[in-house]
C-alpha cells in the first residue's frame, strides 16, 4: 500500500510538471504571436483596427516578458527559446526607435543649428517662475537656437509677458491664438532667427493644435513644425481608477471608470491618426527643408508615428542618437512619445532628452542639426 501512494504521488507530480510545461508552451507561443502583431501596429489606421493600437501600446512591455521568457527556456535549456527571440527580433525597427548604441559624442560642430522641444506642462503653475528660469538658463548653457513649447501657458502671478522676457535671448517669439479666442493647448517657438511666416494649425473637436514656423537660416529658409497632438488623459483617468479601487467598499463604479479609460484611449487613437494625416499632407507639400517636433502623445510602435515620419523624414534619434530613449518621466520611464524629426537635407549631429526634474511629467528633446 504504501509503495502504492508513494507510486501516485510520483504520478501525480509528473501530471502536474507535464501541465505547467505545456501551459507555459502554449503562453509562449500566444505571446510571441500578439508581439508579432505588434511589430504591424504602426501601419494599421485605428479606425481598421480597435486592438492593433493597444497592442503597439503595450509593445515595450511585451517586448520585456518575452525577454523574460527567452531567459527561462535558455534557464532550462529548451528549443521554446527560440519563440520569444522570434517575437523580439520582429521588432527590431521599434527596438531601434528607443535604443541606440552608445558612442562618443564630440564637441559642438561649426555651421550647426540646434533646436528643443518640450511640454513644460504650464511651467507648473509656478507663482515665483522658478522653473521657466531655469529652462531658460538651460537652453542658454546649451546653446539652443530654436525652442518648441507645448502647453505654454503663463498665470497672473508669472504672464506670458514674463516668461518672454526669461527668454529674452530668443530675440523672435511666435506665440499664436486662437480665431475666436477658442481655447488650445497653446504651443509656442522661441528662435534666435527671424521668422519670416508662421500659421496656426487647429484640430476638430479638440483643444490640441500645432504651429508652423518658416525662420530664415543664415539666407536659407527652415520650416518648423511645432505639434501638440491629442492628448491621452490616461494620468487623469488612471487617478480616477485608483480612488475607485482604494474604496473600502466596491460599488461597481471601478469597472465604469476603466471601460471609461479604454474607450477615451481608442477615441483619442483615431483623433491623433486623423492630425497626423493633415501633419502628413502639409510636411509633403513643404518645399523647404523640415524640422518636426514635439509631443505625439504616441509611441514609435502608433499609426501617428509612421504616419507623420512617413517616408520623407528621419527620425534624429535613428540617425544621430546614443543609448535608451524615454521622454515622459512616469509610467516606469518606458514612453518616449517626445520627437524630433528632420529632412534629408539635415546631418544629426547628437541628440539627447535631459532628465530635468522640474515643472513637468515630460523631459525636453534636443537635437543638434548641420545643414
Amino acid at each position: 500500500m504504501v509503495n502504492l501512494n508513494a507510486k501516485f504521488k510520483t504520478m501525480g507530480k509528473k501530471a502536474v510538471s507535464k501541465l505547467f510545461y505545456c501551459t507555459s508552451i502554449a503562453l509562449t507561443f500566444v505571446l510571441a504571436g500578439i508581439t508579432i502583431a505588434g511589430a504591424f501596429a504602426g501601419h494599421i489606421p485605428p479606425e481598421h483596427s480597435t486592438l492593433m493600437p493597444f497592442i503597439g501600446l503595450a509593445l515595450s512591455g511585451l517586448l520585456l516578458i518575452n525577454l523574460v521568457a527567452a531567459i527561462y527556456w535558455g534557464i532550462r535549456r529548451r528549443f521554446w527559446i527560440i519563440i520569444p527571440l522570434i517575437a523580439i527580433a520582429a521588432n527590431w525597427q521599434y527596438l531601434g526607435r528607443i535604443f541606440q548604441l552608445p558612442f562618443t559624442v564630440g564637441g559642438k560642430e561649426a555651421n550647426t543649428l540646434k533646436i528643443a522641444t518640450y511640454n513644460v506642462d504650464s511651467f507648473g503653475n509656478e507663482q515665483s517662475g522658478y522653473s521657466c528660469k531655469e529652462i531658460a538658463a538651460y537652453m542658454k548653457e546649451h546653446r539652443v537656437d530654436i525652442i518648441c513649447f507645448q502647453e505654454f501657458v503663463g498665470n497672473r502671478y508669472f504672464t506670458s509677458d514674463s516668461i518672454r522676457n526669461a527668454f529674452a535671448d530668443w530675440q523672435y517669439a511666435v506665440i499664436p491664438q486662437a480665431p475666436d479666442s477658442t481655447p488650445i493647448l497653446q504651443v509656442a517657438l522661441f528662435s534666435k532667427y527671424p521668422v519670416k511666416d508662421s500659421r496656426l494649425i487647429t484640430y476638430p473637436n479638440s483643444r490640441n493644435c500645432s504651429m508652423w514656423c518658416d525662420l530664415d537660416v543664415n539666407g536659407q529658409t527652415v520650416r518648423v513644425f511645432n505639434n501638440h497632438l491629442q492628448t491621452t488623459e490616461v494620468s487623469q483617468n488612471k487617478r480616477r481608477l485608483e480612488r475607485e479601487l482604494a474604496k473600502n467598499e466596491l460599488t461597481g463604479r471601478e469597472e465604469a471608470v476603466a471601460r471609461q479609460l479604454l474607450e477615451g484611449l481608442n477615441e483619442n487613437f483615431r483623433k491623433r491618426a486623423a492630425q497626423a494625416k493633415t501633419l502628413e499632407q502639409l510636411i509633403r507639400t513643404t518645399p523647404y527643408p523640415i524640422l518636426v517636433c514635439g509631443d505625439f502623445n504616441s509611441l514609435p510602435s502608433s499609426y501617428t508615428y509612421s504616419t507623420v515620419k512617413g517616408d520623407n523624414l528621419q527620425d534624429g534619434f535613428q540617425t544621430c542618437g546614443h543609448g535608451y530613449m524615454y521622454t515622459f518621466r512616469y509610467f516606469k520611464r518606458l514612453l518616449r512619445i517626445d520627437y524630433i524629426f528632420h529632412s534629408k537635407e539635415f546631418k544629426g549631429v547628437d541628440y539627447y532628452s535631459p532628465d530635468l526634474d522640474l515643472c513637468s511629467d515630460h523631459n525636453p528633446v534636443v537635437m543638434e542639426v548641420k545643414m
